[in-house]
């Protein structure tokens, strides 16, 4: 898991939890990557839904 949040952050679990900038940093990124799914989730169901 620590490999894993390091290749996806660029940085290890320890260094995050130790570093309120780099805790709001990887909020942020998560935020965004949840609206831009949910923006592709709605886009696919108006398109599921089209007459």
């Amino acid at each position: 898991m620590e490999q894993a949040f390091r290749n996806a952050h660029g940085f290890g679990i320890d260094e995050y939890q130790n570093d309120p900038d780099k805790i709001l940093e990887v909020e942020q990124r998560r935020e965004k990557d949840y609206q831009l799914g949910q923006k592709v989730a709605s886009q696919i169901e108006r398109q599921i839904h089209r007459d």
